[in-house]
């Protein structure tokens, strides 16, 4: 009530949490679910709220026709994959059951009052019945097919046939960063991938404070979209280290480890890595010279720590160290890895994230893959954590291996979550994984697996674009027996191991005192760096 004794207007949408509880109210009252998924990196979601939603006739109309519902895509990824609408803000409207009735993304204040009155009216005429479940929420089989070198043909000449020799990368559209693409390429078309690294550090690299931005929205890399994600910057940090391996060529180390630098400065919570570095109030901070940044509002940070994005950041770490030698790096690695072992990981079960009393999902494909990966990565390079990555492996076999395939996460969940989902890329990535850690225990069943989530997808293959060139990577791989590496660590044949100019090697420690390269059933002993590196020779 105000001073007058009458009541006073409320401003704003009182938004929901994402949850069972509110589509039980969308169920009660008999309205439809409005969902905004949003990021804290998103500018254009800022923007949707200063714009729209505090609009207050839009903010009245949703106040009385519709539960609002607010998710943070990175906190709820499996939402994230089953409402996004092709960018952020995701705009959503569904039925008390999850199904999607329409969706767009940003909308201003009068097209989102257009779309609410015709959905009111939608609503009205048909309720629940307007709503369908998409295509790849129907339980459908995978297209399963056999796994052979035709997948790596394949993807190799997507390269070729996607690659933009006007301006680098590949699409010719809005170009991302791609990074698995590129260190698929830097096996099979070498120059495309190491001219993809320079225009990237070119056109997307933050010279002042350092780490990549998202994305570009122009075929020239301009127009670039000034989000910084943990995500992305960890495996562009892979993918220049990977150049470097190749190439020997500093530029790419020295981009790598100023990544590193903005990581574990920027982003740097004193344990681990914050998922985020958004928009800044001021819209031209990054246009700034440095003097006048270190003055103005800085971005919108999030420092949570995401399982899965702070495993491929200990990953990247751990392969820059291997081939550089950096301990400063390799310490980082190593504190980001003992959060995740002692904050996130369970008997081989990782949660999503932890935030004061807030914990989210656990047991996600994608954490469990990338997380796997670190620590197979640490048996590498450390000499330790095979077994964290066995079992982490294990519970996600045991949970979401079924069909072939991985689901993305447990079957339960409000809304459509708890229908399955089975996304090629983390898929890919837990199928490398088993590739790697049957190297390492030398267990033929997490092969086996490999190849069955392999050929759940191969019927497709002519389908698969270069975005998923990692697919290309694995099925390479089964195809053709790895190169794997024994040697005794923190040694000189283990440095030179480590170094081999394969980034797909696998390299396993040993208690020997010499070295062990072997391509199947082919055998070569060393005892010096320059016999380890004869010995590969010969048997690549």
């Amino acid at each position: 009530m105000n001073d007058e004794g009458t009541e006073t207007p409320r401003v704003g949408v009182d938004w929901r949490e994402w949850g069972e509880e509110s589509f039980a109210e969308a169920r009660e009252r008999d309205l439809p679910v409005l969902l905004s998924l949003t990021a804290t990196w998103c500018s254009a979601c800022h923007e949707m709220d200063r714009e729209t939603y505090a609009e207050p006739r839009v903010a009245a109309v949703i106040r009385d026709s519709y539960v609002p519902v607010r998710v943070d895509v990175d906190r709820h990824p499996r939402v994230r994959e089953r409402y996004n609408m092709g960018g952020f803000p995701s705009t959503v409207f569904c039925t008390p059951d999850g199904r999607v009735l329409t969706g767009t993304t940003y909308l201003g204040p009068d097209g989102m009052k257009q779309v609410l009155d015709r959905m009111r009216e939608t609503w009205d005429e048909r309720g629940a019945d307007a709503g369908s479940v998409p295509r790849a929420l129907a339980g459908d089989p995978t297209p399963a097919g056999e796994v052979t070198t035709a997948i790596e043909e394949h993807l190799a000449g997507q390269l070729e046939v996607q690659y933009d020799h006007d301006f680098g990368g590949w699409g010719r559209e809005a170009k991302f960063p791609l990074p698995h693409t590129i260190e698929f390429a830097l096996k099979r078309e070498r120059h495309q991938a190491l001219s993809t690294l320079d225009v990237l550090e070119r056109n997307l690299f933050d010279e002042v404070d350092g780490g990549f931005f998202r994305y570009a929205t122009s075929r020239d890399w301009s127009d670039v979209e000034r989000e910084k994600l943990l995500a992305t910057n960890a495996a562009l940090v892979r993918a220049y280290a990977n150049g470097y391996l190749y190439t020997g060529d500093d530029s790419y180390r020295e981009t790598a480890r100023s990544t590193v630098d903005f990581l574990t400065d920027d982003l740097w919570t004193g344990q681990a890595v914050g998922g985020s570095l958004g928009p800044a109030e001021e819209s031209d901070y990054y246009d700034l010279p440095a003097g006048e940044r270190a003055t103005a509002a800085p971005p919108r940070r999030d420092l949570t720590v995401y399982a899965g994005e702070n495993g491929l950041a200990a990953e990247a770490f751990l392969t820059l160290a291997a081939y550089t030698d950096d301990e400063t790096v390799r310490a980082s690695a190593e504190r980001v890895l003992d959060h995740l072992r002692t904050t996130l990981v369970e008997d081989g079960i990782v949660t999503r994230y932890r935030d004061g009393d807030e914990t989210g999902e656990r047991g996600l494909l994608s954490d469990q893959a990338r997380v796997a990966a670190a620590f197979c990565r640490a048996e590498q390079v450390l000499g330790e954590g095979v077994e964290t990555a066995r079992a982490v492996v294990d519970h996600a076999i045991d949970t979401l291996h079924d069909e072939g395939s991985f689901r993305d996460g447990p079957a339960r969940g409000a809304g459509l979550v708890d229908r399955p989902l089975r996304p090629i890329d983390d898929n890919v990535e837990l199928a490398a994984v088993c590739l790697d850690l049957a190297a390492l225990t030398g267990e033929e069943r997490y092969r086996e697996v490999a190849h069955d989530t392999v050929a759940a997808f191969a019927g497709a293959r002519e389908r698969i674009g270069i975005q998923v060139a990692g697919y290309g990577s694995v099925a390479a791989r089964l195809c053709r027996p790895d190169l794997v590496v024994e040697a005794p660590p923190e040694s000189d044949l283990h440095r030179a191991a480590l170094r081999v100019a394969d980034h797909e090697k696998v390299v396993v420690p040993c208690a020997d005192g010499h070295a062990t390269v072997r391509v199947g059933d082919e055998r070569r002993t060393a005892t010096t760096p320059d016999e380890l590196m004869s010995a590969v020779s010969e048997l690549q």
